[in-house]
């Protein structure tokens, strides 16, 4: 069974398309990475995922619902984190945490336990009773991502989740995530710290201006890093993506 399915989706801004006919499947148990520069339609592709954006055309499922004609259900089973995290600022992240274990309609002593071992994990004790608009760009990454596994999702959908994160934190995430992985759970992450990507993905894909280029599991990856030469897979995501003509150094550091 695949937990996300796109089928010729698309979006438009003012009749330029900035997704184009993307198709891509994600066996459910995955840990998959959708990798594109800059402005390759990687957060578009994940807002129309999330509900934020309206597909010009196409469909989207998750965990086996159409989207577009289920309102709550599969939102139930899903972790979000956004490239831009929206936040009720004038609550503490204590209150938040709350909030969205109740919104995720779990019992309020699982609620309350969960949110104290979150705070723990994320060494977010000491701000606990601090309003979220005093917190820290890393902070609000923390408190972001644990509003996402609080009601342990059947799919996570990762946009930068690693963003403003320390490198201890990112590794307690890394391993945390893999867990989730292990027990079931579908991820699907995009991140620029390809390092993280090559070490955590089973699959990957690559969008550039909009289209697919690549995808392929994480062990033809590393076949192909061989066959071709290439040191990692930076170099091969640069080799894909980087045209030839592009300049390398300014001309007056040449």
């Amino acid at each position: 069974m695949n937990a996300i399915e796109l089928i010729n989706l698309q979006k438009e801004f003012k009749k330029e398309a900035v997704v184009k006919n993307l198709n891509l499947n994600v066996r459910k148990g995955a840990f998959f990475g959708f990798l594109g520069p800059n402005g390759a339609g990687k957060t578009v592709t994940i807002n129309m995922m999330v509900g934020l954006l309206k597909p010009t055309s196409g469909k989207i499922n998750l965990l086996g619902f159409d989207i577009d004609k289920d309102e709550i259900e599969h939102k139930r089973k899903i972790g979000i984190v956004l490239d831009r995290p929206l936040f009720f600022e004038r609550l503490t992240g204590k209150e938040y945490l709350h909030f969205v274990g109740r919104m995720y309609d779990l019992e309020k002593r699982t609620v309350e336990s969960r949110t104290e071992e979150l705070l723990e994990f994320f060494k977010l004790q000491g701000k606990k009773n601090k309003f979220l608009e005093t917190y820290s760009a890393g902070m609000k990454r923390k408190i972001s991502l644990a509003a996402t596994l609080i009601h342990n999702p059947d799919l996570l959908i990762l946009d930068e989740p690693f963003e403003s994160i320390d490198a201890a934190t990112s590794r307690l995430i890394r391993n945390n995530l893999e867990l989730m992985v292990e027990k079931g759970a579908t991820i699907f992450l995009t991140s620029h710290i390809l390092e993280i990507v090559e070490k955590l993905c089973s699959e990957i894909a690559i969008i550039n201006i909009g289209e697919l280029i690549f995808k392929s599991s994480a062990e033809e990856i590393r076949n192909e890093i061989i066959k071709e030469g290439y040191s990692d897979l930076e170099d091969l995501f640069l080799n894909l993506v980087v045209p030839d003509k592009e300049k390398e150094s300014l001309s007056w550091l040449e």
